[in-house]
């Protein structure tokens, strides 16, 4: 049981906080926190459904016996006022009633009488939306992804219940079983659960591969959550071309994560900024930094979290960041950050304002992570920055990404003929770089490609000949877009580090 949990439960409580609320499907672990914080306490816990009605919990039976009068919300909400014992009240699903202006009411009186006692009532279930009356009264409590401690207690009670049932065999050492249970951070215990019994019944055992299934378990949870994309580790095999400078730097950052830089009382480093032209590698170098530190990578489609109902897109905001920490360590990749955190020119006001809610909450969490999520965030359009966000202190550092030069354009043109099975010795590489003069990288990875599609339609082995005629017949973005591009790399260069 996390005791940070319990500890500022109990806080709460003690505090006179009379009605706490709990937005989480994780029932059983809202079962277990107030338990043990009600034990703690020395308070009586009562759980309330509309299914069972009102009942007294104790650690043996869990349920007691059904309460008179505590049947119908309203019923039940009048039965505990009249009540003078010190009492937690677990509150379930109780969203949809607050609707019906009596229990609203009633709920308020309920909660102004337990301002002076000890007593307080909690309201869980997936979404819990306070009438405005009440939000003063109310406390709402995130209740974070479990943590490395409860995970490991939740695999050895699932292993012990399925050598009972399946006989399953265990084949992990303890480094081994620390690195399994490691990779189930980011899962609710059930998610966890489930998973560690899915891997182990499949073959009738589990050992060092099922890593890999746990992995693809939380990619598969994340893309049905639809807020984060999953990129394991074992899937990333990007390569960067130049970048001295911010390779360097990051050799450099990498060293925050040590135990010898907390000995020194540093923190892990926030994140980098990466600005630039289009197509020049910085959604990649995300994907590379995920690879050399060897941590999985999380994506952020900024434009996801925004939903037509009141509160949601901020709900789907700190949903995504509790994701993120569950999962560290970890990459947080957020790709064009000024399309989905300032909308409308950077205004935010043609929403109503959830932009920049959004965007100063991110702020926040940048500014106060302890959580070892290193942010890459990208952007083409500086114009649409928001002033805050390139302030010190936000970002570690923020690199403008150029259009690359002779030596890089070769490296690039290197690794994609590489990856596409051609000897890149085999081209006349000066011929190509000189040919490619203001491409992208994006750009060049374009040519090679539909220069191989064109070697293959005429049934021929591609060419330096066929490449210089793709890029011949290839209008870059340095020229279609001259004056923008020109605008930007002034600009970028004046004010940012250079990632070369």
């Amino acid at each position: 049981m996390p005791s940070a949990t319990v500890h500022d439960i109990k806080l709460l409580i003690s505090s006179f906080h009379p009605l706490l609320v709990l937005e989480t499907s994780e029932e059983d672990r809202v079962h277990t926190i107030l338990d043990t914080a009600a034990a703690e306490l020395d308070m009586t816990l009562f759980e309330w459904s509309v299914t069972r009605g009102l009942r007294q919990r104790n650690s043996e039976t869990r349920f007691g016996s059904k309460i008179s009068g505590g049947g119908s919300p309203l019923g039940m909400l009048k039965h505990i006022e009249t009540l003078t014992i010190d009492a937690i009240y677990l509150i379930k699903d109780f969203g949809p009633y607050l609707e019906d202006p009596a229990v609203a009411r009633q709920l308020r009186e309920v909660s102004q009488a337990f301002t002076r006692t000890r007593s307080a009532m909690v309201l869980s279930g997936g979404s819990v939306v306070l009438p405005k009356d009440l939000q003063h009264l109310a406390v709402y409590y995130e209740l974070q992804l479990p943590e490395q401690d409860e995970l490991l207690e939740l695999y050895h009670t699932t292993v012990k219940s399925l050598r009972a049932t399946h006989k399953i065999r265990i084949e992990l050492d303890t480094q081994e079983e620390a690195e399994f249970v490691s990779a189930l951070r980011g899962l609710t215990l059930n998610e966890a659960r489930q998973t560690i019994a899915h891997a182990a019944i499949t073959d009738g055992k589990l050992n060092p591969s099922d890593v890999r299934h746990v992995q693809d378990r939380k990619a598969q949870i994340l893309r049905d959550g639809g807020l984060l994309e999953y990129f394991p580790l074992a899937d990333n095999p990007y390569q960067l071309a130049g970048f001295e400078r911010l390779k360097q730097w990051l050799a450099r950052a990498r060293m925050g994560f040590s135990p010898e830089a907390a000995q020194l009382n540093l923190t892990p480093p926030k994140g980098i900024l990466l600005v630039g032209v289009q197509g020049c590698g910085k959604s990649l170098t995300a994907k590379v930094v995920a690879r050399e530190w060897r941590l999985p990578l999380l994506k952020l489609d900024a434009g996801r979290l925004f939903d037509k109902y009141l509160g949601e897109s901020e709900k789907n905001l700190r949903k995504a960041i509790s994701q993120a920490e569950g999962m560290a360590p970890a990459v947080l990749w957020i790709d064009e950050i000024e399309k989905g955190m300032a909308p409308s020119g950077g205004s935010g006001e043609a929403d109503g304002g959830v932009s920049r809610r959004m965007f100063g909450t991110f702020l926040t969490w940048l500014q106060e992570k302890r959580a070892d999520v290193f942010v890459v965030a990208t952007a083409n359009d500086l114009q649409a920055l928001p002033p805050e966000l390139l302030r010190k202190g936000r970002f570690d550092e923020i690199f403008f990404v150029d259009l690359p030069d002779p030596s890089e354009r070769e490296s690039i043109l290197r690794i994609h003929l590489r990856l596409r099975k051609q000897d890149p010795d085999a081209f006349e590489l000066a011929a190509l770089v000189a040919a490619s003069e203001g491409f992208s990288g994006a750009e060049l990875e374009q040519a090679t490609i539909a220069g191989l599609y064109r070697a293959l339609h005429d049934r021929n082995p591609l060419t330096t000949e066929l490449l210089l005629a793709e890029m011949r017949e290839t209008v870059p973005l340095s020229v279609s877009r001259r004056e923008d591009v020109a605008r930007l790399r002034a600009l970028g260069r004046e004010r940012f580090v250079p990632v070369s």
